[in-house]
């Protein structure tokens, strides 16, 4: 079985590619680290898309390290940018928000088209369901026939009940119906996905509030998470995405898609540098369990190269 580690430093291998061994590019052969070798390494991190912010962190707390003697190798210089990075993003983790005792969970999942939504939920259904909890789907995505199609299939990969109507129906309704069936069921997730849409389309975020309403009438206080896909291959561009849908939808928290795919990685240091919003999952591959519970300790050490920590 692999190592939950391993995972997430076969998924981030591109990035590191581009960071770590960059790294040692910059600095092999150098005695003393002048202000253009920093100015360098400030470069590398933006083009990462780890965000001005975050990138003037970390080269503050490395130049700073080196002038009080603390940096003589490369190792060294990895490890102190794997310390920054987690210190920024242990600043934004915290546990699920859950429903009442013995009522379900429910997660409301969110992002543009072609985020990753409704694979992202059949890959949570899975890891819940691989648990021992109950789950029910909601396929409140009813304008793309695919994604009804998609749900369904999940459904059915994970012995998940799915909430469906037919094309082109209200998706209040939906959500509304999937919520009643969570609740009699004695469910302990409700996940609900919704249609792509973009941050500036007024009427589909206008649903999305609807859809929420829908949620509250059946059950108080729900829905208790709503989670932002972001496609991770866009770097800094999804701060505009994560920024206006967490200004109409009330987002809580993020799950990060396609990080095996880019060498802009460091855009999850970005989000968390900008906003106080968690991430809860990363996706890392195509299988169910390269959706993993986000580990600030371990995408640190795999960003920079650094050794496996010890696992449970």
């Amino acid at each position: 079985m692999k190592s939950i580690f391993s995972i997430f430093k076969r998924g981030l291998e591109k990035t590191t590619t581009k960071v770590a061994r960059t790294i040692g590019s910059i600095f092999t052969g150098v005695k003393a680290h002048s202000a253009e070798s920093f100015d360098e390494l400030e470069e590398l991190l933006i083009a990462a898309d780890f965000g001005v912010p975050a990138s003037l962190r970390i080269v503050g707390e490395i130049r700073d390290r080196y002038e009080r003697g603390a940096i003589a190798t490369n190792a060294d210089l990895a490890r102190i940018a794997s310390e920054t990075v987690k210190d920024i993003l242990r600043q934004r983790a915290r546990a699920i928000h859950t429903g009442e005792p013995g009522k379900p969970t429910v997660i409301l999942m969110v992002g543009v088209n072609g985020s990753g939504k409704t694979t992202t939920i059949g890959k949570l259904a899975a890891r819940f369901r691989a648990d021992g909890r109950r789950v029910v789907l909601a396929a409140c995505d009813t304008f793309r026939a695919a994604a009804v199609e998609q749900l369904q299939l999940w459904g059915e990969r994970t012995d998940s009940q799915v909430v469906s109507a037919k094309h082109g129906a209200d998706p209040a309704s939906v959500a509304y119906d999937a919520t009643q069936a969570a609740l009699a069921r004695n469910a302990d997730y409700l996940l609900i996905d919704t249609a792509g849409r973009q941050h500036n389309q007024k009427g589909l975020m206008d649903e999305l509030a609807k859809i929420r309403r829908s949620i509250e009438k059946v059950y108080p206080g729900a829905p208790h998470e709503v989670w932002l896909t972001v496609d991770a291959s866009l770097g800094g561009n999804v701060l505009n995405q994560a920024r206006e849908f967490s200004k109409t939808t009330g987002v809580t928290g993020l799950v990060l898609t396609k990080l095996d795919g880019t060498g802009k990685g460091g855009m999850v240091v970005a989000l968390h540098q900008e906003f106080e919003l968690p991430t809860f999952f990363i996706g890392l591959g195509e299988q169910p369990e390269d959706l993993q519970p986000f580990s600030p300790e371990y995408y640190a050490d795999a960003l920079f190269g650094e050794e496996a920590p010890r696992e449970e």
